[in-house]
């Protein structure tokens, strides 16, 4: 059986077999991938109403693609008040939020209480907003900083009011690749250990790959297994977000970047090879939107959200800082031939545009 109609018949493809899609024509992968996500979704496109919030951006690790962390190129060190933050909530409740994201930087001078504070402090002024906060490099901060193992952090962020975790901090498994660009930040074992943990909480999250940096195509399809398998145990992982990497800012100093084909590529093939995760989201902040809105036609069904503010890709160069609004974000879905679906954070359907 060749390759193509392996797909087409929804055989499980291996590393090598999985490498060799590369090598198909743009199109002939964009149908494969087109034809899987129509089949699970028609042309649904799914978004949420969002806001992230950044609370922090001191660092204590040294991660070469990070434009973001102010212990070195960015002199502008910030951390929230837990007032800030709960203020920054309640403002993207009032405006029709329904979650907030919350990610930041590994703070050593911060404190558990400040983090778990936040998620206390937002869960009690507003009841019913997705918190999606903590990503698992973030977890293994707070376990090895404090003392604690990824259980009890888990089951303070549940106690706190924690409703699920992004998919943050995966960048590339591979660990010589990890050792160059994220060297001592949490190792691919443990980021896969730290969702495996989540997920038998009955607790869902999503997974992410950083790539178009010093990564080889056969480092992507090894992530993309990674996680087949661990979704094949687990269950948990809700969608799969390849975020392309940004250039400014930082040092790692990559000259070539990837073409807007090769990013249709990794999402086409993506789709193909987690069969087992249910959406590919193409965050929009990475990818540009022009590129996101074509992926839908590449496996791509979920678009992430409005965002209304975002500090950590637009530091690097994306033009995130400011989110879109909704108005704009639902035309440019529906002008590309998808329907604009409002999901929650659990890929419950909210709202047809």
């Amino acid at each position: 059986m060749d390759l193509i109609t392996k797909v087409e018949n929804s055989v499980r493809l291996n590393q090598a077999e999985a490498e060799e899609l590369y090598e198909l024509d743009l199109i002939t992968l964009g149908k494969l991938a087109d034809n899987i996500r129509r089949d699970r979704f028609g042309n649904k496109s799914f978004f949420n109403i969002n806001r992230h919030i950044n609370p922090t951006n001191v660092c204590k690790d040294i991660c070469k693609f990070c434009a973001y962390s102010a212990s070195r190129k960015n002199p502008n060190q910030y951390t929230m008040s837990i007032e800030e933050i709960v203020s920054i909530a309640k403002d993207a409740w009032n405006k029709g939020a329904k979650e907030v994201h919350i990610v930041s930087a590994h703070n050593p001078d911060a404190g558990l209480d400040w983090y778990m504070g936040a998620f206390y402090a937002i869960r009690q002024e507003l009841p019913d907003i997705h918190i999606k906060a903590l990503t698992a490099a973030e977890i293994h901060f707070l376990a090895t900083s404090n003392g604690l193992s990824y259980e009890e952090v888990i089951d303070l962020m549940i106690e706190n009011g924690v409703d699920s975790m992004p998919g943050g901090g995966a960048e590339i498994f591979d660990e010589d690749v990890r050792d160059f660009i994220c060297k001592g930040k949490v190792s691919s074992n443990q980021w896969l250990d730290i969702h495996r943990r989540w997920h038998k909480r009955g607790r869902m999250s999503n997974a992410t790959m950083l790539f178009g940096h010093i990564e080889s195509r056969s480092h992507r399809i090894d992530h993309m297994i990674r996680l087949r398998d661990l979704q094949d145990e687990s269950g948990g992982f809700n969608a799969f977000i390849p975020l392309v990497y940004q250039k400014e800012n930082n040092f790692l100093k990559v000259t070539k970047f990837p073409t807007a084909q090769e990013i249709l590529k990794t999402y086409a093939i993506s789709r193909i090879i987690l069969d087992n995760i249910p959406h590919i989201k193409a965050y929009w902040a990475t990818s540009t939107i022009g590129l996101a809105l074509l992926a839908q036609e590449f496996g791509a069904d979920d678009l992430d959200g409005t965002i209304q503010k975002e500090s950590i890709q637009s530091a690097a160069g994306a033009s995130s800082g400011n989110g879109m609004e909704l108005k704009e974000f639902v035309s440019l879905i529906k002008d590309s031939g998808f329907r604009a679906i409002e999901r929650d954070s659990l890929y419950n359907e909210l709202r047809e545009y």
